[in-house]
């Protein structure tokens, strides 16, 4: 059969069969099919969308297209977790000890950061001393030794996806319902979880801008989940302000710390022991959420999970007193504070200007060639609700360097000051499939 043919089915809106669909991405993948039949067709999945069935076997055969990690060595259901993205989001630090801590294996591959911050792996390599790379074997062992491991991917992990994505970003597809979705799940089925817990962020923050939006999502990869096999679910949460007070990879990993000490900001805990609570009603640790969140809290309050990340962090190299003296940690030259302009309430910020003021500093990259410095970044005094006076610090600035000003000014230009205190969007939007 001819590709042209199947793109001119796609065109039409008709419905592709799976070998059709597992013929393009093969042949993408190895090079028999070029850029410019492969820009088209994501331009008629961008206009014409896709069945469930065709999602499922776009990510089935995306998967497919390079390892496949068999975690079946590994005792108990495995529950791997995903964002979609977020300013300050550090969930999966504090997850991965709190879900391991009550008995659910957590064997989580993740990637490094491109754009506002820094990602897991960037985070986690602000520990001295801590090692993302393991074998396969090392990586089994250690979750069925300790109940959790944190990996970079494989370079050969969904390498269709990698093709696929570096081609959607310059043909105007990046924002495709069905394309977002085979591309976030057909890692995670990859990575070889067995169930997936899905955190859908929506807001100014978020690729997802409205809920209507991000609903949209959820159901497609929780449909693709259960499609595969694999037990899937969803919950949206808000981004319109940074999650938590810290941006900036060593200021996170503290904030990580203090929140698996339950000492953590509000909404940084809350949504995490929403997730874990949900993590462990995929591990079959539990039946209800409500029970998932108890028992999440109870390893929180009782130092468990603090001592399953110092063991995390042990097991992969790194120096685990950092848990007790933050002063090991890479620490900025400089501290400039951002003062606010008048009297009032916060009543916005604008979590992707914090997000790009972060970046600029050094926490994030531009590009993927950028070095990461762990030490900079932001900490925010001040969230949406809070009442602050003129020339009360409403953030910290962490630099290398004393020439701070444009990190300043934009930080200043993310907060709106207003007269009249207002509520905070809620942290969690209900959802069902």
């Amino acid at each position: 059969m001819r590709f042209v043919d199947t793109l001119e089915k796609k065109r039409n809106g008709e419905e592709l069969m799976t070998e059709e669909i597992e013929s393009f991405v093969q042949g993408y993948t190895e090079g028999t099919i070029p850029d410019y039949q492969a820009s088209a067709f994501l331009m008629a999945i961008y206009f014409q969308g896709m069945t469930p069935r065709e999602q499922g076997d776009l990510t089935q055969a995306m998967a497919r297209s390079g390892d496949v990690l068999d975690l079946s060595l590994i005792d108990g259901v495995k529950v791997d977790k995903h964002s979609t993205g977020g300013v300050g989001d550090t969930t999966t630090l504090i997850l991965v000890p709190l879900v391991a801590a009550c008995g659910v294996p957590v064997a989580k591959m993740s990637g490094r950061g491109l754009g506002h911050t820094g990602g897991t792996l960037d985070k986690l390599e602000a520990i001295p001393g801590f090692h993302i790379e393991r074998t396969e074997r090392e990586f089994i062992e250690q979750v069925n030794t300790i109940g959790a491991a944190v990996i970079g991917q494989t370079g050969n992990l969904a390498p269709a996806d990698k093709k696929l994505y570096a081609l959607r970003d310059v043909t105007a597809t990046v924002n495709s319902i069905p394309l977002i979705a085979s591309s976030i799940m057909s890692k995670k089925i990859a990575s070889g979880a067995d169930a997936i817990v899905l955190d859908v962020k929506v807001g100014d923050g978020a690729f997802m801008k409205t809920k209507e939006e991000a609903e949209e999502l959820a159901r497609a990869m929780v449909a693709i989940g259960e499609a595969v096999g694999r037990h899937t679910s969803a919950v949206i949460s808000n981004m319109d302000e940074p999650l938590g007070r810290a941006v900036g990879n060593a200021l996170e990993v503290q904030e990580a710390i203090d929140t698996l000490r339950g000492e953590g900001p509000a909404d940084l805990t809350e949504l995490s022991i929403q997730l874990g609570g949900r993590m462990l009603v995929a591990g079959q640790r539990v039946d209800t959420v409500e029970e998932g969140r108890l028992r999440i809290r109870e390893a929180m309050d009782s130092g468990r999970a603090l001592d399953v990340f110092r063991q995390l962090i042990e097991a992969q190299g790194g120096d685990a007193s950092v848990v007790d003296d933050f002063s090991l940690f890479a620490q900025a030259d400089y501290e400039e504070d951002v003062l606010a302009k008048r009297d009032g309430y916060v009543t916005h910020i604008v979590a992707n200007e914090i997000g790009l003021a972060s970046m600029k500093l050094g926490a994030g990259r531009a590009t993927k060639d950028d070095q990461i410095d762990p030490a900079v970044g932001i900490v925010l005094h001040k969230k949406v609700g809070d009442a602050v006076r003129q020339g009360e610090p409403i953030a910290t600035v962490y630099a290398q360097s004393e020439h701070v000003a444009p990190s300043v000014a934009q930080i200043e230009r993310a907060y709106t000051i207003g007269d009249e205190r207002i509520e905070p969007k809620p942290l969690l939007y209900l959802f069902e499939k």
